[in-house]
């Protein structure tokens, strides 16, 4: 679905004549919080001493917008967020008493478009808006450390690195507002809410009873920044 919308709004748009075409730049930064409510996570959580909160990262990215309309805009964006979090077992340690320990890293990088319908005018010193889009959602998991082979009959431990990339598709509703300084220069502070799930590969094994590990890629995201208009 999200695939499909955004190739139609890219036909939308070639279909519109040059003049009816304003155009900005707009950069961002600011938290994301992921929902980290797959079984992924929920075994991580179990097994670890890692945390819901402990996702919560930085992220940043921009977009270039055109207003095909008065009160509407079409923006092409790409975001980035990346977090380590370093953990250890929860029940388990090394024979000597020291923890056994790992890291693991959540990437994902969005990338799509964006429909916006705006409030007021170009004059307008505030502009409040909403917004809904869809694209794909670029992600990579990665666990890498010391890790207790549960097969073997003495709990080896081993170090290893498991890996699960790909790109799936993505949702997101937005809502926000915007400063205006002067005619191009504006300020802006937005909140966005994600939608986006991935099955993992052959290196994470499901728990006993599980169809297959689900890596949740939804999220809020809370940004400010700056717009430039040409």
């Amino acid at each position: 679905m999200a695939r499909a919308m955004a190739v139609l709004t890219l036909g939308l748009l070639a279909a519109l004549p040059a003049t009816a075409r304003a155009s900005s730049l707009q950069l961002h930064a600011g938290a994301f919080f992921p929902r980290a409510e797959s079984n992924l996570f929920s075994d991580d959580s179990q097994l670890y001493t890692v945390r819901k909160s402990d996702w919560d990262g930085f992220t940043f990215g921009g977009e270039f917008t055109i207003n095909p309309a008065p009160h509407i805009e079409v923006g092409f964006y790409v975001d980035g967020y990346d977090e380590h979090v370093h953990t250890n077992y929860r029940d388990y340690t090394f024979p000597d008493g020291h923890e056994i320990l790992q890291t693991l890293k959540l990437t994902i990088v969005p990338f799509g478009a964006t429909v916006r319908l705006i409030a007021g005018d170009n004059h307008s010193a505030f502009r409040p808006y909403a917004g809904v889009g869809g694209g794909l959602l670029y992600y990579q998991y990665e666990e890498f450390g010391d890790f207790i082979d549960f097969q073997s009959p003495n709990l080896d431990v081993s170090s290893d690195h498991f890996v699960a990339d790909g790109v799936t598709g993505g949702l997101h509703a937005a809502g926000g507002v915007r400063v205006r300084i002067n005619h191009d220069f504006s300020f802006f502070g937005e909140g966005r809410y994600q939608w986006g799930k991935a099955k993992l590969g052959d290196d994470f094994r499901p728990q006993p009873g599980q169809v297959g590990l689900e890596l949740d890629l939804s999220g809020f995201s809370v940004v400010g920044g700056f717009s430039l208009r040409f």
